[in-house]
């Protein structure tokens, strides 16, 4: 089975993502390709301040604060991840950077989905910017997501109101899961050369 670990990226007060990521995770689990586990960025402790040294270089001794140790043994242990993300200022949160920059081989060689939600736009300006920064620590993007645009309007009783909307997921599932048993393979098969 492939491990999907699912992002809620957002830690604002009254946020929507916890809604978005627990239908994803339905939908997910629904798909039958996938051991689903939610992990909410508000129950983690995520300093802003870094140490000096990149976790590129220092590996398993890079020094992470004790609190977040479940989050760097959920994306060590993941196969793929699906991020959910708000747009904040054409932009996604920093909660989700600190959480991505405390990391580095974790991400490696390892397909990552976006599923996003904001005003006009749905949040796709957040996911551009986050296609540039995991491409950078050498994950693999998927295509398809899903983005909802005026989402206070677009859901009701925790789901999307589109019809269409599972079709869509299915779609990013099914190229996220054939991502991630290639690159699960291709990692147990040779060392990436990163």
């Amino acid at each position: 089975m492939t491990k999907l670990v699912i992002i809620v990226g957002s830690v604002r007060e009254g946020r929507f993502g916890p809604v978005v990521a627990s239908w994803v995770a339905g939908q997910a689990t629904a798909h039958g390709g996938f051991d689903v586990d939610v992990l909410d960025l508000a129950d983690v402790d995520i300093p802003l301040e870094l140490p000096a040294a990149s976790p590129k270089y220092a590996g398993d001794d890079y020094p992470r604060p004790a609190g977040m140790a479940a989050l760097t043994s959920a994306l060590t242990e993941a196969d793929a991840f699906i991020i959910v993300t708000p747009e904040y200022n054409h932009s996604y949160p920093a909660s989700l950077k600190a959480a991505i920059d405390w990391h580095f081989t974790q991400w490696t060689a390892k397909p990552v989905a976006f599923v996003s939600y904001g005003g006009a736009a749905g949040g796709r300006h957040a996911v551009l910017h986050l296609e540039n920064v995991l491409t950078e620590l050498h994950a693999v993007t998927i295509r398809d997501g899903l983005m909802f645009p005026m989402y206070y309007t677009a859901w009701e009783d925790g789901k999307p109101l589109d019809p269409a909307t599972p079709g869509y997921a299915k779609t990013m599932l099914d190229q996220l899961a054939w991502w991630a048993r290639a690159l699960k393979a291709a990692r147990e098969a040779e060392p990436y050369p990163a």
